[in-house]
């Protein structure tokens, strides 16, 4: 059974930074292709950051230069490290796993979330 667990979610304070952990079992996780979304409130999910099964990055424009997305292979676990934080970052944070980097806005494994808040 494949398990995705985020943590690190919380409530800071707008310049506060934080960095989420996505926990993988049930998967061969160096072989997947891994992202992080959110899902702001009243909005769709989005793709924010993206890694590939060999480690390369992509971040969206919207938060580039702000978060940075990294995993370790041997840990089986995903990071998404967030500074400069603003309140338009609110919202729930997800990862998922794809087989393909190609199909990561539509991934095969989804977590559970994890909310973050930033107050003004």
């Amino acid at each position: 059974q494949v398990r995705l667990v985020e943590s690190g979610g919380g409530l800071v304070q707008a310049g506060d930074s934080l960095r989420l952990s996505c926990a993988a079992s049930g998967l061969t996780f160096g072989s997947y292709a891994m992202g992080w979304y959110r899902q702001c409130a009243g909005k769709q999910r989005e793709l924010v950051a993206s890694i590939t099964s060999g480690g390369s990055t992509h971040v969206e424009d919207s938060v580039k230069d702000r978060f940075t997305i990294s995993r370790a292979n041997g840990k089986n676990v995903l990071y998404l490290q967030m500074n400069s934080l603003k309140p338009e970052d609110t919202a729930v944070y997800y990862c998922g796993a794809s087989r393909l980097f190609a199909t990561l806005k539509s991934p095969n494994y989804w977590g559970q979330g994890t909310q973050v808040t930033v107050s003004s």
